[in-house]
């Protein structure tokens, strides 16, 4: 398999951990799938770390195809996405389709891998050379994923799935939701030998009762009155394709519902604020710096303008802004650490994640944030 090149934790690139599709391994994926492969082609490979994937040209058309260390998915794991993601399509909200193998699954495991097949979603995929978390490039297209995000939470609230089986690299609020979040990872870490191994050698009780005492008890008030539903839970802009290249491009097409889980509107709104218009990317460089507020406003502008969100719900999200990460922050310690083997990305992981995350609120940038939202929330209707 050729080496390939992959964005990094640090918003750089390096040599990729999991190696490209090759052409072969393309023509017998397709074949699962009964799709004549004679003429395939692969015409793009994907620089997303956690997974390695392509789009594939055919004489009809082309394929989108997702190869996953089993470790991390079985197939079993991908088909709770794609359930979510066939109800959104069914329900008219621009999703990718997911295309079912021979034998009937949507996903199938062989060897030491599991595959997906989607058809090519629509539109331009202008966030596709960035990092994940690189924040919009205009209001326009935060107001645009706002909406975007109203419209999937509108359409999820019709379907009652349990919450994932999958519990490595999906996020979910199951630790900040606890009345003792530091018990619940003490539990939790009983069924995940790898995270238990990393923390041993940590204070990590210390460092994460530090890192929640700030905000912890606020969002635990109000916790129980949220409504839970299926959320998306990775929504940053390179998640997105969008209907053309200018600033005031609407999103056409949803991607990746890889992290999904069952989980509240607010969490999800939460992490697109958090992901989209905080430069997390440049903690490495002594960041990161204030929030866009501009981003913000479009985001919020956007969402309440399709979704409605009540005085209880507008009060949870300023108050699970600080700790929103908080269950993605171990799982991807989780997966440096048991998976791939990467100290420096555990570390960093652990640090800047799980820890960071929730310093940088106490700062003067992240108190502003969090002002802001309030007072903004406060005017919108």
């Amino acid at each position: 398999m050729s080496v390939a090149i992959a964005h990094s934790m640090r918003g750089d690139t390096e040599a990729a951990i999991w190696p490209r599709l090759r052409s072969d391994e393309v023509r017998r994926v397709l074949d699962l799938w009964n799709i004549p492969a004679s003429q395939a082609h692969i015409a793009w490979h994907s620089a997303r770390p956690l997974s390695s994937a392509a789009i594939v040209s055919l004489p009809g058309g082309s394929l989108f195809i997702k190869r996953h260390s089993r470790r991390v998915r079985e197939a079993a794991h991908l088909e709770e996405e794609h359930r979510f993601s066939a109800h959104l399509l069914s329900r008219g909200v621009g999703v990718t389709r997911v295309l079912r193998s021979a034998h009937g699954p949507s996903a199938v495991s062989e060897g030491e891998w599991s595959y997906e097949v989607h058809e090519l979603g629509a539109g331009v995929d202008l966030y596709g050379a960035a990092a994940s978390w690189t924040p919009f490039s205009s209001r326009a297209h935060a107001l645009a994923a706002g909406r975007s995000l109203a419209t999937l939470h509108v359409a999820s609230a019709s379907y009652f799935a349990s919450p994932r089986l999958a519990d490595l690299l999906v996020s979910n609020d199951s630790v900040i939701r606890s009345a003792d979040p530091v018990e619940a990872v003490s539990l939790a870490v009983e069924a995940r030998p790898a995270l238990r191994d990393y923390l041993r050698r940590r204070r990590w009780r210390e460092d994460l009762t530090r890192a929640l005492a700030p905000f912890h008890e606020r969002y635990l008030k109000l916790s129980s009155s949220l409504e839970p539903l299926w959320t998306h839970n990775d929504w940053h802009a390179s998640n997105l394709l969008w209907s053309d290249s200018s600033s005031t491009a609407e999103v056409r097409t949803i991607l990746d519902f890889g992290l999904s889980d069952r989980t509240t509107a607010i969490y999800d709104l939460a992490t697109a604020i958090e992901r989209n218009t905080i430069p997390w990317l440049d903690i490495q460089a002594g960041g990161p710096g204030p929030a866009d507020f501009d981003l913000v406003d479009g985001l919020l502008q956007g969402y309440l303008g399709g979704a409605h969100l009540g005085r209880v719900e507008r009060a949870a999200l300023v108050a699970i802004l600080p700790i929103v990460h908080v269950g993605y922050a171990l799982t991807e310690i989780d997966y440096f650490h048991g998976v791939t083997r990467s100290p420096e990305n555990a570390d960093l992981a652990y640090r800047a994640f799980l820890l960071g995350h929730s310093q940088w609120f106490e700062r003067t940038e992240g108190r502003a944030l969090l002002d802001h939202i309030h007072e903004r929330l406060r005017t919108l209707p």
